[in-house]
C-alpha cells in the first residue's frame, strides 16, 4: 500500500476503486510483498540447507498457499483441516509439518496415514507414537527451552509455564522414551515465541537444541520455528535478519560439522510473510463527536480484526479517501456490540462519513481469526498479483451463516 499522488494504491491499483468493485469490509493482499519477504529470508540464510515452512494459521486462503508453493515454501500446519487445505493447494505430504497441541491422538494417527511430517510436543504422545510405530515412522520432537521471548504474553511459547513443547527439564525422559521404543527421531523443533527482536535470545535456544541434537543420530533437520518481528508503526524494533542469519550460519555450520551430517535448517514464518502484505478496508459509517473524543465508526469490528482487542496490537490506521486533508485526532471503533476500539486518539486526515479507512499490517491473523459474532458476515478477500486484482474469497451471506443450522420443533 503506497501513497502515489492523490491516492493509495497496491501494484498500481487504487484501493478505493477496489472497495467500489468488491464492497467493504474488504481484505486485500499484495502477492509481490509476500514474495519479497520470502526472498529476504532466503537471502538472510543463504549458504545453509534452508527449508521454509509457511505457518498456515496466519492466513489460510487457498490462493495464498498456492503462492507459497509457487515460491518454494512448504507448510507448517496445526490442524487436520489445514493439512487438507494444503493438499488441495497442491502440496505433497512430505512438504507439510504437522505441529498440533492438545489434540486427540487419533489426529496424529490420521496425519501419519496421510504422510505428513509429525511434530510431537508432549511425553504421553511421544510414548504412544513409539508404541504404535516404533522405528517405522519418523518423528520430530518439540522442545520447550524455558526461554522467554516474543511480544504479548499470549504469543510467548518457550517459557517454563507454556503449554507448548516438552520441557527441557524433562529431556532425560525424552531420551529414555526414544530408546525404549527405538524411535526414528528425524527432527527437533523449538519456537520461543512470536515477535522476538533479540537475536542473542534466539541463539541461546539454538545452542540448547544443538546440545539435545547430539543425542539423536538419525536427524534430518532442526526446526527453529519463527517469530520474526515485523514493524507495525514507525520506529518499531524488528528482528535483524542479517545479524541472525550471519550468527546462525556460523553456529549451525559448526554444529553440523561436529554432527557429521549436513542437516536441513527449517524456519516457520507466518506473520513475517503475510502481515505487511495485507490491508483491511472499511467504510466510515459515522463521525461522532463526544466530550471525551471524536469517534470514527466503521463497518467492521473485532469480528474481522481481533488483534487490537486480544493482543493490544497496534495497527496503523489511514484515511485513504482524504490522503492530504487536515490532520485531526480520532478514536476509531467498530460496529460490534462490545468495546472494539482499533485505535484511541489517532492522528488521521479529516474523516467524513463514507470515507474508506485502511488498517495496515492486517494480512496475518486477521481473516484467519475472524468470526460471525453478532451474526455478521465475514468479509471478502482480494489478491493483487502481477497488477491484477482477483476475488479469492466471496463475502459471506445469511445462507452461509445458516447453512449448518438444523431446525427442530421447539
Amino acid at each position: 500500500m503506497q501513497l502515489i499522488d492523490n491516492h493509495y494504491e497496491m501494484q498500481g491499483i487504487s484501493l478505493v476503486s477496489l472497495t467500489q468493485e468488491f464492497g467493504t469490509p474488504l481484505y486485500v493482499y499484495d502477492a509481490a510483498k509476500i514474495t519479497e519477504q520470502i526472498s529476504n529470508l532466503n537471502e538472510a540464510f543463504a549458504g545453509l540447507n534452508l527449508k521454509l515452512k509457511y505457518a498456515a494459521k496466519a492466513l489460510t486462503n487457498l490462493n495464498i498457499l498456492k503462492l507459497m508453493k509457487k515460491n518454494g515454501v512448504g507448510l507448517d500446519v496445526v490442524s487436520l483441516q489445514e493439512i487438507h487445505i494444503g493438499l488441495k493447494a497442491g502440496f505433497e505430504p512430505s512438504q507439510i509439518m504437522f505441529t498440533p497441541n492438545c489434540v486427540p491422538f487419533s489426529e496424529i494417527e490420521e496425519a501419519v496415514a496421510i504422510g505428513v511430517n509429525i511434530n510431537i510436543d508432549n511425553l504421553p504422545f511421544l510414548a504412544a507414537f513409539g508404541e504404535k510405530y516404533g522405528h517405522e515412522k519418523g518423528v520430530c520432537i518439540r522442545i520447550n527451552p524455558h526461554i522467554v521471548a516474543g511480544g504479548n504474553d499470549k504469543i510467548k511459547t518457550g517459557h517454563a509455564e507454556s503449554k507448548f513443547g516438552i520441557s527441557i527439564v524433562q529431556i532425560e525422559e525424552v531420551y529414555a522414551t526414544a530408546k525404549k521404543y527405538n524411535l526414528l527421531v528425524e527432527g527437533l523443533h523449538v519456537h520461543t515465541g512470536s515477535d522476538f527482536s533479540d537475536v542473542e535470545v534466539f541463539m541461546q535456544s539454538a545452542e540448547l537444541v544443538f546440545g539435545v541434537a547430539r543425542n539423536f543420530a538419525e536427524l534430518k533437520f532442526i526446526d527453529f520455528g519463527s517469530g520474526f518481528k515485523v514493524a507495525y508503526k514507525k520506529g518499531d524494533k524488528t528482528t535483524n535478519l542479517q545479524e541472525l542469519g550471519s550468527k546462525m550460519k556460523v553456529a549451525f555450520t559448526a554444529f553440523t560439522e561436529a554432527y557429521g551430517k549436513n542437516l536441513e535448517i527449517w524456519f516457520e514464518p507466518g506473520k513475517y510473510l503475510v502481515s505487511d502484505a495485507g490491508v483491511l478496508l472499511a467504510e466510515t459509517t459515522v463521525v461522532k463527536p463526544t466530550p471525551a473524543t471524536t469517534f470514527v465508526g466503521v463497518n467492521t469490528g473485532l469480528n474481522h480484526l481481533i488483534r487490537p482487542m486480544m493482543y493490544d496490537a497496534y495497527h496503523d490506521i489511514v484515511n485513504i479517501s482524504n490522503p492530504h486533508g487536515e490532520h485531526k485526532k480520532y478514536s476509531v471503533v467498530g460496529y460490534i456490540c462490545e468495546t472494539d476500539t482499533f485505535g484511541w486518539e489517532r492522528d488521521l486526515t479529516t474523516v467524513n462519513q463514507g470515507d474508506i479507512i485502511a488498517f495496515k499490517n492486517a494480512g496475518a491473523y486477521g481473516f484467519s481469526m475472524s468470526s460471525n459474532y453478532n451474526s455478521r458476515f465475514r468479509p471478502a478477500e482480494v489478491l493483487v498479483n502481477n497488477g491484477v486484482a482477483k476475488l479469492v474469497r466471496k463475502r459471506e451471506t445469511l445462507e452461509d451463516i445458516l447453512s449448518t443450522t438444523v431446525e427442530v420443533d421447539v
